[in-house]
């Protein structure tokens, strides 16, 4: 799956002031949620959280990627929040997150929700490109770098 077809500059949000794990993964709720008919931000929230109480989706060097499955799509779709200051996501290596991918899939995925999540967690293994993120401004710059790397890799 192409990261174009999960998320657009529309599900992306730069400078974000979230106080806490569950206000970040509000935000990226409602920008999921935003062009989206059949769901709604409580459902992605609620798919969210659920998945973080089995275990925190902090990967390390001040990245998150919260995840969860959805009954009402049959799409999977992303979004990305930059936060202004980072946040505590049960991380193994204990770091503030300010850089948070989250990945709403359909109920039944199972093989692309592994895959997608194995392509998000090389992408963000990247220091230089997480140092990319992290000067961004804009989401449509946050895009182009996220649209760049997949087709690098």
């Amino acid at each position: 799956m192409q990261l174009s077809d999960l998320i657009t500059p529309s599900r992306i949000a730069c400078n974000i002031d979230a106080q806490s794990k569950k206000r970040a993964l509000e935000q990226v709720s409602e920008l999921i949620s935003r062009d989206q008919d059949t769901i709604s931000s409580t459902d992605v929230f609620d798919s969210l959280l659920a998945r973080e109480r089995l275990g925190g989706t902090g990967v390390g060097y001040g990245v998150a990627i919260p995840h969860g499955r959805l009954r009402n799509t049959e799409q999977t779709l992303g979004a990305f929040v930059k936060l202004r200051h980072g946040v505590d996501f049960d991380s193994a290596d204990h770091q503030p997150v300010d850089l948070v991918f989250a990945l709403l899939v359909p109920e039944e995925s199972t093989e692309e929700h592994l895959q997608v999540l194995a392509q998000l967690a090389a992408m963000f293994s990247d220091d230089d490109f997480r140092n990319k993120l992290r000067q961004a401004q804009t989401p449509q710059e946050i895009h182009g770098l996220l649209m760049d790397w997949q087709k690098a890799h």
